[in-house]
């Protein structure tokens, strides 16, 4: 029997709340496959399994706020009898008992019946309410819940600080709206969290260069030139592709840096900075990025940023980015100087294309050139090898052909 545990979707998360779940017990799957859906602070995740088998029983119930380790499902192996396992889970008699739903791969429907408030100490509170309420002096034992299964939001807490201070109630907000308004405040803890641990215990060190981006510009010019607009290829990808390729080349800015020791990765999968309609940022990763053409790039990254705009990423593409990129170029800056996102070991930035004028083969013309940034560990790495690999992102841009 295999235990399926709620895996870590990256260094800032700790826990996560089980939304739904996409198997029952019966279903065979195999790695890869979405099993559930769990939320935290940043979005909504697919959660994919990583053994095959058939699901022996659900261990937890839509609703269920648990830490990272937990375990959630148990699959048993081709050789192993599948019994009425959800029988061995909590709440499965319960379960069991219940009309049978739609067929298919939708989640087990379950309606708790009403039942008392419960205990302090087993209230389901977000992280933000809770700091909200400690700010504020407030008990939490004497708010009422509005969240899902009476969950106290920070929308709870700010009505309550409003009446206790006399002050006129706060105007009324939609269930999206305050929702959007939670995930965003724990967004921005989790990211203080994870940005105040990288300066703390990483040694960073900064290097930037300027990238004449003048042959990358024709080459986009004439690919795109019979395209119809939606198929049309940005710099990004080509930025993207060439920072997926030197990171292949330069291994020691590819990889984790974890329980004292570097563990280079086999797979490039550059993490992409990708900035929310309500503020905040989310840095999933393009897999397999070095071995995707430009065409494949492109069209990864505009779904990858339609669904991380609608908080719905998969479970592999927030826990796997090896080296991240970071490109404001569209914010009108000319150089980022980035923070590594631990465990990872490199960051690279783009700032904005502008015209510069460039000595070129003894001629002197205004082209368009970037500035291109590298932040990386100490620990892994050094400033020669560091000038080496964004050297490499200049040379491979200057072939945007090869790419």
């Amino acid at each position: 029997m295999i235990e399926f545990k709620l895996p870590s979707l990256g260094a800032d998360m700790d826990r996560g709340r089980l939304l739904e779940w996409r198997v029952k017990p019966g279903d065979v799957v195999k790695r890869g496959d979405v099993v559930a859906v769990v939320d935290t602070s940043k979005a909504a995740i697919d959660v994919e399994v990583w053994h095959a088998g058939t699901v022996h029983a659900l261990l937890l119930q839509p609703g269920d706020d648990v830490p990272v380790g937990t375990a959630m499902l148990t699959l048993s192996g081709a050789d192993e009898p599948v019994e009425a396992a959800a029988q061995t889970a909590p709440g499965a008699a319960e379960r069991a008992a219940a009309p049978a739903g739609p067929a298919g791969p939708a989640p087990l429907a379950v309606t708790p019946a009403a039942s008392p408030e419960p205990a302090l100490g087993r209230r389901r509170i977000s992280p933000a309410a809770r700091k909200r309420a400690e700010e504020l002096g407030i008990s939490l034992d004497t708010l009422a819940g509005t969240g899902p299964d009476g969950a106290v939001t920070i929308e709870d807490v700010q009505r309550a600080g409003s009446a206790a201070v006399g002050a006129a109630p706060a105007a009324a907000v939609t269930p999206a709206a305050a929702a959007i308004a939670e995930r965003m405040s724990a967004m921005r803890q989790t990211i203080a969290a994870a940005m105040a641990r990288s300066k703390r215990e990483i040694p960073h060190y900064y290097l930037a260069t300027e990238i004449p981006l003048e042959k990358a510009t024709q080459w986009l010019t004439r690919a795109n030139a019979e395209r119809p607009v939606t198929a049309r290829i940005l710099m990004a990808a080509l930025l993207i592709k060439a920072t997926a390729l030197a990171a292949r080349k330069y291994p020691e800015l590819n990889g984790f840096y974890r329980g004292g020791k570097f563990e280079p990765s086999a797979e490039v999968h550059v993490g992409v900075a990708i900035s929310l309609r309500q503020g905040g940022l989310i840095a999933p990763a393009l897999l397999a990025t070095d071995r995707k053409n430009v065409d494949e790039i492109m069209a990864a990254l505009a779904d990858l940023v339609k669904r991380t705009r609608a908080f719905s990423l998969r479970a592999s593409e927030l826990s796997q980015p090896t080296i991240t990129l970071t490109n404001l170029g569209e914010q009108g800056v000319e150089l980022v100087q980035a923070v590594i996102y631990p465990p990872q070991v490199a960051i690279v930035g783009f700032g904005k294309p502008i015209g510069r004028a460039w000595v070129e083969d003894h001629s002197l013309r205004l082209i368009p050139v970037v500035t291109a940034s590298l932040a990386a560990d100490h620990r892994v790495s050094d400033g020669h090898r560091g000038a080496l690999f964004l050297a490499h992102v200049r040379d491979l841009l200057q072939e945007p052909d090869k790419l």
